[in-house]
């Protein structure tokens, strides 16, 4: 053997004895303390409640009539047609007389005047007043004035409900008294 090599064996051999004493660095220490950590600790499921019974509902309208049938929409809508049917009908081809052509909230009563047999009412619209009897119409829902008195108008409007039938609607215009500010100066 030459000396080279038997340092290189020396050598080889210090280092197996370095590392041999470098041991496990606690890891069997760590293995033992997991192992018994899992034999101690028991896994706790919790259980599970019971189902709730289920009972299947039997539909029994499967041999009834639709409800959204198109026959049996038109009878009952022909029946309600039929209980609603008043005769009432606005006259729509009359001449339209002047009041007619604005909406009722912007109609005043002013005033009224009275001629023998005849009493006027006198109905103010922006900044012209116009003068109507018993029988004639004003505002936009076909109003005939019905009855005239010193305070108020009373009128008899035909509109149509939600299902398109015309009624009747009674409304009335009182007296608008005029404000007073007071002196001018």
């Amino acid at each position: 053997m030459t000396v080279a090599r038997s340092a290189r064996l020396i050598l080889c051999s210090g280092m197996l004895l370095a590392l041999a004493g470098c041991g496990d660095s606690g890891i069997e220490e760590v293995r033992q303390w997991m192992d018994e950590t899992r034999r101690e600790t028991a896994p706790s499921i919790p259980k599970l409640a019971e189902p709730k019974k289920f009972t299947p509902y039997a539909y029994q309208g499967k041999e009834s009539v639709d409800p959204y049938d198109q026959a049996k929409l038109a009878v009952a809508l022909a029946k309600v047609k039929a209980q609603n049917s008043s005769g009432i009908k606005p006259d729509l081809d009359r001449r339209r007389e002047p009041l007619e052509s604005f909406p009722l909230d912007t109609i005043k009563m002013v005033g009224t005047l009275q001629k023998p047999g005849l009493t006027y009412a006198l109905l103010q619209v922006d900044k012209s007043v116009f003068q109507v009897k018993i029988g004639n119409y004003i505002g936009q829902n076909m109003g005939l004035i019905t009855q005239i008195s010193e305070d108020r108008v009373e009128l008899k409007e035909v509109v149509q409900d939600a299902a398109g039938d015309w009624v009747e609607r009674k409304t009335t215009l009182e007296l608008q008294e005029a404000k007073n500010d007071g002196p001018k100066k």
